[in-house]
Parts: structure tokens; C-alpha cells; sequence
């Protein structure tokens, strides 16, 4: 996506839903789960999306400069402005990841590093679809089927930032939870930790046929072995890539 297009067509197009905006709930501190049960959608396919968009004080420059774009708007339209924007949103590639683990104790991950995609239709019933590297409107999505529920045990989804600076905080980013029925579910990753490098989003727990989803937002400063160790999974870790734009 272009910074135009973030221009013109501003926070509605990056996080559009199809549905109104009342229609969904928030998980806040003071509100922080949500049974997918007591809202019939604890079946079917569930939709986990990320989308991003730079914070609106970075687009008119340093921090505490957005006053400035309000009194002289056609600022916004200077050439600098653009190309600062720009850069900032390629450097800032975002990815959407989770942990699982089944009944049976088996556990691993989804993730783009290292192409770990994982199946819809067989274990682990978790799926991800697309690598978005530069912040478009589509995001980043991971798909769970939640008719096979009972072979889950635990989900945990969590959002990094492959190789680049640390920019948590130059980045407003949402992930967003559309289940089979009901409102979509909205997390929003609002709290200024620059230098963290991961965020662990939300656990998924199965706890006797429920489904309950926690939201969790906890920044730390590594990559997905520091999740790990902070959740208890107990998995071997090593470095990973990404393919370059272009290879198979």
C-alpha cells in the first residue's frame, strides 16, 4: 500500500470488517476475555488478522508535531514528508504468529519464519495465510478450525518484528478476531514499548469445551524463545529466515 493510499483512504479501509463499527468488542485490562461459547461461535473457522498503520505523529514528522499539521495542513503534501513515511513503512515488517498445543501434547508453531504454516484440516488445525512485509490493508491472517476444537488445547497468538529496528512504537497495530458468529473481537497493541521485539496478543484456551479468548499483550525485548519460556512451552529454538520477495 502506497502512503497515498493511506492518505486517501485512512483507518477505515486498513481495518474494515464488513460490518459496523459498534458491532465488536474490545479486550481491555479491565475487560480482558470473552467466551466464544456464549456467543454460538465456538465452532467453525476463526479468523485472527493483523493490519498496522504508522502512528499518526510520526506522519507529520517527530513526535509532538501534529499541532503543526493542523494549522498548515498542506504540509502533509510536501515531497520530505512523503519519503520519510514511506521508508517508515517498508522498514517496519510485522508478522503474526502463534503457538499451539494439542491434547495429545504435542506442540509447535505457525509462523512465517521458517515457513511454518501449519494445516487447517489436520493437525495443528491452525493455519496461516500470506507474509504481508509492508503493512497493507489485508494484513496478516491466521485461520483455526474450531471444529476440531477438541484436539486444542491452547493457542497462543503473537505479533514480531522480523530483522529491521525494534518500531512498536511507531506503529499502531491491531489484531482482530472474527469468529463463525457474533461481533468481531478487537485487541489493540497500544501500549509505547520501543524496544520490545515481540508481543505475545491473546491466548485461545479450550478449558472442558470452552473456548475463551485472553487478551495478554505483554511486550518483551526478544524474539519467540522469550514467549515461550514466559508461557511454559518448552520448545527447541533456532535462527530462522524468511525467503526473499520473489523466491520460491
Amino acid at each position: 500500500m502506497s502512503f497515498w493510499d493511506g492518505v486517501w483512504r485512512g483507518k477505515s479501509s486498513a481495518f474494515e470488517s464488513g460490518s459496523a463499527a459498534s458491532n465488536s468488542i474490545e479486550l481491555t485490562k479491565r475487560h480482558p476475555t470473552v467466551s466464544l461459547n456464549k456467543q454460538g461461535a465456538a465452532t467453525g473457522n476463526l479468523r485472527v488478522n493483523l493490519s498496522w498503520r504508522m502512528r499518526s505523529s510520526d506522519i507529520g514528522g517527530p513526535r509532538g508535531g501534529g499541532g503543526g499539521l493542523l494549522r498548515h495542513p498542506l504540509k502533509l503534501f510536501k515531497p520530505e514528508v512523503v519519503q520519510a513515511h514511506t521508508q517508515g513503512v517498508v522498514n517496519v515488517d510485522l508478522d503474526i504468529g502463534c503457538l499451539y498445543e494439542m491434547t495429545d501434547g504435542s506442540k509447535g508453531v505457525v509462523q512465517p519464519l521458517g515457513a511454518f504454516f501449519g494445516d487447517l484440516n489436520a493437525p495443528p488445525f491452525v493455519k496461516l495465510s500470506g507474509d504481508d512485509r509492508f503493512g497493507a490493508p489485508s494484513g496478516e491472517t491466521i485461520y483455526v478450525n474450531l471444529d476440531q476444537r477438541d484436539a486444542i488445547k491452547r493457542l497462543l497468538v503473537f505479533v514480531y518484528i522480523y530483522d529491521q529496528t525494534p518500531a512498536f512504537d511507531r506503529t499502531h497495530a491491531i489484531v482482530t478476531l472474527y469468529p463463525s458468529n457474533g461481533p468481531r473481537i478487537e485487541i489493540s497493541l497500544d501500549e509505547r514499548a520501543p524496544q520490545a521485539r515481540s508481543c505475545a496478543v491473546i491466548s485461545i484456551e479450550n478449558n472442558k469445551g470452552e473456548i475463551t479468548v485472553r487478551r495478554e499483550v505483554k511486550f518483551v525485548y526478544g524474539f519467540q524463545a522469550e514467549l515461550d519460556r514466559l508461557y511454559g512451552w518448552g520448545l527447541q529454538w533456532g535462527r530462522g529466515y524468511k525467503t526473499k520477495i520473489g523466491e520460491n
